[in-house]
């Protein structure tokens, strides 16, 4: 288990955190600090694995904190709106520097690293961590949303974000993500690329009418660079 602490001058900012760090079972909450005053006190009390910071904060920045050197050590992982400050984060060994708003992916991804880091550090083994096999959370008005896969009819992709379809939902989820994320997340047995706006869950196809797919709440069209994957789909069922 990693020992976590947050800091950040927004309160927003850090629930937020707070709740992706709870989503994740191989870390701990230990503390949550709005300034870099409160997170000293915090780390001269007791042991902390990993900080989550913010660069730009009130009084003393997350960066001032870095160069001046940290008692214990910890890994820090930068959360932040300022991309200029990467570099530098890099330069001061921050394990990984995350652009604001943050997406539960992206913080899974930066989190794994400093578990595999913790472990390297402690020569442990990997503990088994339960992987959301059925579901996945994604960032959506603000909050981080459940979605299971298995009631995903299909999903239409937008400029910069998605719209999620799920079976017996008033409307679609809204992330912002791209519908290549989406492709490389779901499971290839059970989803298909049909058109370069639109995934389909294959076991939600009702018929196929020329170079459309009828699904229960819509009907898409495919073109024929998908066609192909999609007729062996069907003829292994027929």
């Amino acid at each position: 288990m990693i020992k976590c602490m947050v800091v950040d001058d927004e309160h927003f900012a850090r629930e937020l955190i707070e709740d992706n760090i709870r989503l994740v079972p191989f870390l701990e909450l230990a503390a949550s600090c709005k300034n870099v005053n409160e997170a000293m006190k915090v780390m001269a009390a007791e042991q902390i694995d990993l900080i989550f910071m913010d660069i730009q904060m009130p009084g003393l920045s997350g960066i001032q904190w870095l160069q001046s050197g940290l008692m214990q050590a910890p890994m820090v992982i930068m959360i932040t709106a300022y991309a200029d400050y990467a570099l530098e984060g890099f330069n001061l060994n921050v394990l990984d520097y995350i652009l604001k708003p943050v997406a539960f992916d992206r913080f899974l991804k930066a989190s794994t690293k400093a578990m595999e880091l913790h472990l390297l550090k402690n020569k442990q083994a990997a503990p088994a961590v339960p992987a959301e096999q059925n579901s996945l959370f994604v960032n959506s008005d603000y909050s981080l949303v459940r979605i299971n896969m298995d009631d995903i009819t299909h999903i239409e992709g937008l400029k910069d974000y998605i719209k999620i379809f799920q079976l017996r939902a008033m409307r679609p989820t809204v992330p912002r993500l791209t519908l290549h994320y989406m492709e490389d997340k779901l499971p290839s047995d059970k989803f298909l690329r049909v058109h370069r706006s639109y995934i389909v869950a294959l076991d939600k196809i009702q018929s196929v009418k020329k170079n459309r797919l009828y699904l229960p709440d819509a009907d898409i069209p495919f073109t024929d660079n998908y066609r192909d994957e999609l007729m062996q789909y069907i003829n292994n069922r027929s």
